[in-house]
């Protein structure tokens, strides 16, 4: 039977008697007299699709404003009507609704799939304004999926995939099962035909053997909670084809061993009522190990509540049943739809936004991506319905996508612990950071100032919400050293003019080239030279063309310049002295072998000290190291020596590093160590019960800022909580 303004009027004033039906009476004259003459593939007037949908809506009891929007939905869309004679007419917040489902009809864009995520995300944006947004759109994709039989088979496709990828999550996102699953049956019925009538038919010829036990059961049950004095309405619960499609074909389970074939909904009056019931249901039939869940004491993200258990019952045969109270039920059929009415004349319900809270974090990622495919598959991902409760180390719930890990985790928590997250205890034992975290987990973040994100980490995320902030913190990360690279380039292609880049002259010079190549800022265009996107000769070129107008600019800008020249007079050149092998030479003498102590390994920077050795010339050690101690008592050995830093040479160093041992680790330390350029001359790991990893290396390197540089890149390593130089512990033959 089809929907009629009369209908939807009588629905209306049985939850809100008081209700004025006047603008509703008018939105339905109104859209009535703009889809005049318009029909729908199916041949039916159009104006039967805004009173259907305007019907769903009213089924979940919602106001008068949201229905007035429903009927009037597809106006702006499909006629000249615009938004400011929607405003004007039926005022700001019937119109914000109604602009919040209009598509982006009158753009063009580039490809379907991107045309799709932008009307998604205009969507999801006036969602977080306004939840009613998206209360709208799944009344209407219900209804178009009741009736998709009026298109071709190509569309019906596509209509049901869309359906099954993106409404229905967001119904179970939202809570309002009493959509979901029928979006999904709707879904399955036209992707997979054959497999819909085969289960189909399997739930029909076991309905009267399934009816006949659960009235059996049901007059038990009933009797014994009516002993013990809780009130109780005890039903079947409705079976949904889609979901015994999915246990059957993901969960490799045979038709007879579905639980919930055979299951039961509990309704009683209090949360104390709930937890008696649920005694009184294991005081009758044994429950099934690992089948009992209290979402009651832990609500899923949706505001779902309820008890379940799976029993054995009578007959030996697997019983499923859902204990809760009437608020719970109303919540768990229409979801966030049954607490719109706490906004409502300015009262609030104090968790209504903490509930939409998943929505606005989603937003805050989903504005970063451009592509409209990475758009769409991250949408996909945040809307998956499976999750984990894990606990903080106060014993605070987190909620998250199952299959998390600890980085997860950590970023959930917040950003900075995210960044600087290397390692986790996971119910008090170190766990690796792509562990996958399960039900009930404590989980202890470690962190490190110095330690940064890894890019590996992107292959171990499972929440958008984690992937798009290591994305955010690589892609300034990247900005930072390009524009630094640039800006260097640069400099050193201006300073062979003679020509400084920091004066206010160069300054507007720069601006200027920016603005003529098509970037914002003089930054950006520093970062795409720094990044090789840009020509830095291109660009220099174009700079002194824009000072060369301006003597007073190119004066000012040579006097910026480095002075590249000595301006005193030249001295004599010394005379040639010989080269060191070693780095290091003697104070008065050239010809005397020189050596660097292999046990302490000094290198440019280090105080050092020489000692003379019988047949092997000069030995050279750091000052603290403890060999030296020991020779520095016979002072007829010790011999004045000096860096030789006019001479390029490579010295040896041998540092430790400490870390929570992990898959790909060793390889993650050697990539950063080929990076800051260093030649590993021997290595040697090791790793403890408790998982640390001690690594040490010996390698080349040039002086003691390369050092320091490579034992900053080595911390900054995913794990790494430790990197030194490595200094002797005791005496020895060092001389």
């Amino acid at each position: 039977m089809s929907a009629t303004l009369e209908g939807i009027e009588a629905q209306l004033k049985r939850y809100n008697p008081m209700a004025d039906v006047s603008g509703l009476e008018d939105a339905y004259r109104f859209a009535l007299e703009k889809h005049a003459g318009q029909v729908r593939k199916s041949g039916e007037p159009f104006i039967n699709h805004p009173l259907e949908v305007c019907m769903i809506l009213a089924s979940l009891n919602l106001d008068t404003a949201t229905l007035q929007a429903a009927l009037l939905h597809d106006v702006v869309e499909d006629s000249a009507v615009t938004l400011k004679e929607m405003r004007e007419r039926f005022g700001l917040e019937v119109a914000a609704l109604v602009d919040g489902v209009t598509k982006l009809g009158r753009i063009k864009f580039s490809s379907l799939a991107e045309a799709q995520s932008q009307n998604l995300r205009k969507m999801l944006i006036a969602m977080a304004k306004d939840i009613r947004v998206i209360l709208i759109k799944l009344a209407d994709r219900l209804h178009n999926m009741r009736t998709l039989a009026a298109l071709d088979p190509e569309k019906r496709r596509q209509k049901a995939i869309e359906t099954m990828e993106i409404y229905a999550p967001l119904a179970h996102r939202l809570g309002i099962s009493s959509i979901k699953w029928e979006l999904e049956d709707l879904a399955f019925y036209y992707l997979e035909p054959r497999k819909f009538q085969q289960i189909q038919k399997m739930v029909a010829e076991s309905r009267a053997a399934r009816e006949e036990y659960l009235e059996r059961v049901i007059r038990q049950l009933s009797g014994e909670l009516e002993a013990i004095g809780v009130q109780s309405e005890i039903a079947g619960r409705p079976k949904h084809l889609y979901s015994i499609y999915q246990k059957m074909s993901q969960r490799g389970k045979d038709f007879s061993e579905i639980y919930d074939l055979i299951a039961l909904r509990v309704i009683v009056d209090s949360v104390k009522d709930v937890y008696g019931a649920l005694g009184t249901v294991h005081s009758i039939w044994k429950p099934v190990p690992g089948r009992f869940k209290d979402y009651v004491a832990m609500p899923k993200f949706n505001m779902y509540q309820s008890l379940h258990t799976t029993v054995i019952g009578p007959a030996g045969r697997p019983l499923e049943i859902q204990i809760r109270t009437e608020e719970m039920h109303r919540t768990a059929e229409y979801g966030i739809a049954a607490h719109w009415r706490y906004k409502e004349g300015g009262k609030t319900d104090e968790s209504f936004d903490e509930r939409l809270a998943w929505l606005r974090q989603m937003l805050e990622w989903q504005t970063e991506l451009k592509d409209p495919r990475e758009f769409m598959e991250a949408l996909k991902i945040d809307l998956f319905e499976d999750e984990v409760f894990v606990f903080t180390p106060k014993g605070d719930v987190v909620s998250l996508r199952r299959g998390s890990t600890p980085i997860d985790f950590a970023y959930a928590i917040h950003t900075e612990v995210g960044h600087h997250c290397v390692g986790a205890k996971v119910n008090g034992s170190i766990v690796p950071l792509g562990y996958e975290l399960q039900m009930g987990d404590r989980i202890d973040i470690l962190t490190n100032k110095s330690s940064g994100p890894s890019r590996d980490w992107l292959n171990i995320v499972k929440t958008s919400s984690a992937r798009s902030k290591i994305r955010n913190y690589f892609s300034k990360m990247n900005r930072v050293d390009d524009l630094q690279n640039g800006r260097d380039e640069l400099t050193k292609i201006l300073r062979k003019q003679g020509i400084g880049l920091g004066s206010q002259g160069m300054n507007k010079a720069l601006d200027a080239v920016a603005e003529e190549m098509n970037y914002q800022a003089s930054d950006d265009l520093l970062a795409s030279i720094g990044g090789g996107k840009t020509s830095s000769k291109q660009v220099a070129t174009k700079l002194i063309k824009h000072i060369s107008k301006s003597t007073g600019a190119i004066k000012e800008a040579k006097e910026s310049a480095p002075t590249l020249l000595p301006t005193t007079p030249m001295t004599p050149p010394r005379a040639k002295r010989r080269r060191t092998q070693s780095g290091v030479r003697v104070k008065g003498i050239d010809d005397l072998l020189v050596r660097l102590a292999r046990c302490c390994n000094p290198v440019p920077g280090d105080e050092i000290v020489g000692f003379v050795t019988r047949g092997r010339g000069v030995s050279v050690h750091r000052k603290d190291c403890p060999n030296a101690g020991e020779l520095l008592s016979q002072p007829e050995r010790i011999i004045d020596v000096e860096w030789d830093t006019e001479q390029a040479s490579t010295y040896q160093v041998e540092i430790v590093i400490e870390a929570l041992d992990r898959t790909r680790l060793l390889q993650d330390v050697s990539i950063a160590m080929a990076d800051a350029g260093v030649n590993v001359l021997s290595a040697a790991v090791s790793t403890d019960r408790q998982g640390i990893a001690t690594m040490r290396f010996l390698f080349e390197l040039g002086d003691m800022d390369q050092l320091n540089k490579v034992l900053s890149t080595l911390r900054s390593v995913d794990g790494v909580f430790e990197a030194r130089r490595m200094i002797p512990e005791g005496g020895g033959k060092g001389a």
